[in-house]
């Protein structure tokens, strides 16, 4: 999906917790479904673009870690960070790992977190952990897997942290995400992984807004909280852009109202101003859930990491 770029994703003075980016040179790549491409981003100074198959998937600020181009990123990172402070040893699942940039800005900003990224293409993930100077373990894991199969077979809380951002497609125009990750059973499988923690899920879309209402109608059969945050126009069905989808069964934010006036005038502060939306009832009225099962999953095959020290892929035990 294309997305939005410009901004800071955090608050300044907090140095970076993973190595410099040095390293991170242009070129075009093959990996396990087709290309990736690295080019420097012609917006932002010191940053770099990753391109899958033609479309935009990550930008990396190799020595910034804080910085986040991608708009949905920095919503993410706005609730994460006025729900837990900075000392927190958050446990966070992405599911879709593509340039791991969102897992840098949290091994930034929260320095004791243990994080996992699945990543479906063997061959990305690989050239992520060679290339994009990226935090080591356990900060940060790389498992080579199908992020669906991981949801269902992760323990009950677990993490406090699920993020969905997979997108495959061939082309640009046909990026979506996987049919499975978005029925009722993703989203009660998601709450039994997070407790009373938070899963985002960044929805891309266009003007029709059917998809993004029966995305909410799903969540809301899982979480007892479920928040929409975009800007006014993409709400508006005004134009095609992203959606964060912030659900929970305990809080979105920490305790009090003040931390959630601050999430909003964050929001609202974004290069891109975008609206906190919650609930979601009027949103989501007459939308009908999504319903594709989870695939079952296969404990008993090893699970696929990447090598934390070169790159290449261990197998261990599940």
């Amino acid at each position: 999906m294309a997305r939005d770029r410009g901004g800071r994703g955090g608050r300044g003075g907090r140095g970076s917790a993973v190595p410099a980016g040095s390293a991170i040179e242009p070129g075009v790549f093959p990996i396990d479904a087709g290309t990736a491409e690295i080019t420097r981003d012609p917006f932002s100074e010191g940053a770099w673009l990753l391109t899958l198959n033609g479309a935009e998937s990550s930008q990396l600020n190799p020595d910034t870690p804080l910085e986040l181009g991608f708009e949905y990123m920095r919503w993410m990172a706005a609730v994460m960070m006025h729900r837990w402070d900075p000392a927190e040893p958050l446990r966070i699942l992405h599911l879709g790992g593509a340039g791991c940039t969102l897992a840098r800005w949290a091994a930034a900003w929260y320095p004791g977190v243990r994080q996992t990224a699945v990543e479906l293409d063997a061959g990305l993930a690989a050239l992520a952990r060679e290339r994009f100077a990226l935090p080591r373990a356990p900060q940060l894991r790389i498992r080579v897997g199908e992020a669906g199969e991981v949801l269902a077979g992760a323990h009950p809380g677990s993490r406090d942290v699920v993020i969905r951002d997979v997108f495959a497609g061939t082309r640009p125009e046909d990026q979506a995400t996987p049919g499975h990750l978005l029925g009722v059973e993703a989203a009660r499988a998601a709450a039994r992984v997070v407790g009373d923690g938070i899963y985002l899920v960044n929805h891309g879309g266009g003007p029709d807004l059917t998809a993004a209402r029966r995305e909410a109608a799903t969540l809301r059969e899982a979480f007892s909280t479920v928040a929409a945050l975009a800007d006014p126009q993409m709400l508006k069905g005004r134009r095609r852009g992203n959606i964060v989808f912030a659900a929970s069964n305990g809080r979105l934010t920490a305790d009090g109202s003040t931390r959630r006036d601050a999430l909003v005038r964050h929001l609202l502060s974004d290069p891109l101003p975008t609206r906190l939306v919650e609930p979601l009832e009027a949103f989501a009225a007459g939308a009908r859930p999504f319903g594709e099962p989870l695939p079952l999953t296969r404990l008993e095959s090893p699970s696929s990491r990447v090598n934390e020290d070169n790159g290449g892929t261990d197998r261990r035990p599940s």
